[in-house]
């Protein structure tokens, strides 16, 4: 079986394609899934790196796949072999075959492809996570996305959207927030060219965000305290700028009445993973559907490439240039 391991804890280059691997099995309550594409996540080049929390090892990556039913484990009877379907998995995505728990699983929509399916997993299933398991996000609200060009903030924009509420980005180029737009967001910011907290107090009135979707986090800390809105909800699920916060941060929690909250999605246990897909395959899936809803729901791809270009995929990442998701085809 190929899959892409590592030699040990660093940069792209320690990746290679292994073509002697051990096909898993399905355990009891799992089923094999024969790996079409699988997608690159922020939190595969830190776990490449070693620098994801809780890492002593290097793991096989890959955190998300899609593909066909190939074996169905004793207990398992949610999936029969030949079904076409994406999983959430803990690791091991980039791989021609990947066993993964039942519950773990949802049918790629009708009409999608492969490839589309690989982009749903992991970045819809945090988006949902994020505005509606932590962020508790209600009808009118207004959510501030940061990262608004990656796959959970293009993903997270159109759950906004879809929830009746309000979305604002900030992300590094022009070209990503217009995109935003595209998708549904009220407006967006370059962070580049100023400070986005002055721009948020003006496009909600004074009022501030509701809900913020923070994934850089320290750098970023004071404009975000500064436009969250009274009994506004702080969700952060990412570091890119830095653990350490300097400055009366509590005066401001206690002020506006504010929650700061903090999540991540890879360490939550199975029995939580089940529930926030099966409320996600109940009320997200079916907007994905063209003709089913009146809301169209679409995962945004940047590019994809095949498994042998895996060091090509990761460095591309890293630029923070993709608009989407990389999604990698792993067998025809």
């Amino acid at each position: 079986m190929r899959a892409v391991r590592q030699h040990k804890f660093g940069g792209s280059s320690e990746l290679y394609v292994s073509t002697n691997e051990t096909k898993p099995t399905a355990g009891d309550n799992q089923i094999l899934i024969r790996v079409h594409a699988t997608a690159l996540n922020r939190a595969d080049l830190l776990l490449r790196e070693g620098k994801y929390p809780g890492m002593k090892e290097a793991a096989h990556l890959g955190l998300e796949v899609s593909g066909v039913v190939d074996a169905v484990g004793e207990k398992a009877n949610k999936w029969k072999i030949g079904d076409k379907v994406m999983a959430l998995l803990p690791g091991g995505g980039y791989s021609e075959f990947a066993a993964v728990n039942q519950d773990h699983v949802m049918s790629i929509p009708q009409g999608f492809t492969f490839e589309k399916g690989a982009a749903i997993p992991e970045v819809w299933l945090t988006a949902y996570q994020l505005l509606h398991f932590v962020g508790n996000l209600q009808k009118g609200e207004t959510v501030l996305i940061h990262g608004g060009g990656s796959g959970v903030g293009t993903a997270a924009v159109q759950l906004v959207t879809l929830a009746g509420a309000k979305a604002i980005v900030t992300a590094g180029t022009d070209e990503k927030t217009a995109f935003a737009k595209k998708l549904g967001a009220i407006d967006g910011f370059n962070y580049k060219k100023s400070e986005f907290k002055d721009l948020v107090l003006g496009a909600t009135n004074g009022k501030g965000v509701n809900v913020i979707l923070d994934c850089v986090g320290g750098s970023y800390w004071e404009q975000n305290a500064a436009c969250l809105a009274v009994e506004g909800r702080w969700v952060v699920y990412g570091l890119l700028g830095g653990p350490n916060v300097n400055g009366p941060i509590l005066g401001t929690v206690l002020r506006k009445r504010a929650s700061i909250l903090g999540t991540t999605l890879k360490a939550r246990s199975d029995e939580y993973k089940a529930s926030l897909i099966k409320a996600f395959a109940d009320n997200a899936l079916p907007h994905f559907n063209a003709g089913t809803t009146g809301k169209v729901l679409q995962p945004v791809i940047d590019r994809i490439l095949p498994l042998d270009n895996i060091i090509d995929a990761h460095d591309y990442m890293a630029t923070n240039k993709s608009n989407g998701k990389i999604v990698i085809t792993v067998q025809e």
